[in-house]
């Protein structure tokens, strides 16, 4: 590191856990985020801020009025621009020494997998179980950790999977594809700071992730912003699950 990276992340440096190793390590990191929205600005922008190397942004959407109730990455002035775009404009304002690659497209598993072979970690961010279903196919198929978050109404959720280990369930033995798209904030609205409440702890556990390894891998974090509370659920492998026991 260079005497303008130690100034910049000398309180990172400062904690016995991260130090100048744990920071450098941060720094050669590569983490893709899936869906930079109201999840994936807060995620974006504090891997940015900490020093993650290079960021592989995915998204398919433009940047749209309602959505600058809860998506802070973006701006009024970005409406109509492409959400990659306007997320990586300030990722870059934040961190310029943070290399960001933008896909603007909606990838198939195959198509996620190729990008995911190059990458450490993989986060995401998405609304849709499509998606997800996609992501997870993806994860298994190249071993890559992920951590999957959700938010909607007053309600959050994250949970870690580690293919490469073969306790972890995956995301398919939780759910079934069987194309139901599931809840909408279009539909039942959502409270805007709970999207920073559950995208923070998405990138805190990325961050502990790329340093120490997947945590609470298979373990489901639930958040209530009714009474702010916290509820930890044990998932179990399932045997014959379609993706992850082939």
């Amino acid at each position: 590191m260079n005497d303008e990276q130690l100034l910049r992340y000398s309180r990172h440096i400062l904690l016995p856990e991260i130090d100048i190793a744990g920071q450098q390590k941060l720094l050669t990191s590569h983490v893709a985020i899936v869906g930079l929205g109201g999840l994936g600005s807060p995620v974006a922008m504090y891997l940015a801020a900490a020093g993650i190397g290079q960021l592989s942004l995915f998204d398919f959407d433009v940047v749209e009025l309602s959505n600058l109730q809860r998506q802070i990455a973006h701006r009024f002035s970005s409406i109509g621009k492409t959400k990659v775009s306007s997320a990586a404009a300030t990722i870059r304002d934040l961190n310029a020494d943070v290399q960001v690659h933008e896909i603007n497209a909606s990838l198939s598993a195959e198509s996620f997998a190729e990008h995911f072979a190059a990458v450490d970690l993989v986060l995401d961010c998405t609304d849709r179980f499509s998606s997800r279903f996609a992501i997870n196919q993806a994860c298994v198929k190249t071993k890559k950790p992920w951590v999957s978050a959700s938010a909607i109404a007053m309600d959050g959720q994250l949970l870690t999977f580690d293919p490469a280990l073969k306790s972890s369930p995956c995301y398919a033995c939780l759910y079934d594809d069987d194309g139901d798209e599931g809840r909408r904030c279009a539909e039942e609205g959502v409270l805007s700071p709970l999207l920073g409440v559950i995208g923070s702890m998405q990138a805190l556990m990325a961050l502990r992730s790329v340093l120490e390894g997947p945590l609470a891998v298979g373990e489901m974090k639930r958040f209530d912003a009714r009474d702010l509370s916290w509820q930890s659920l044990r998932l179990p492998k399932k045997a014959n699950c379609c993706v992850c026991s082939v």
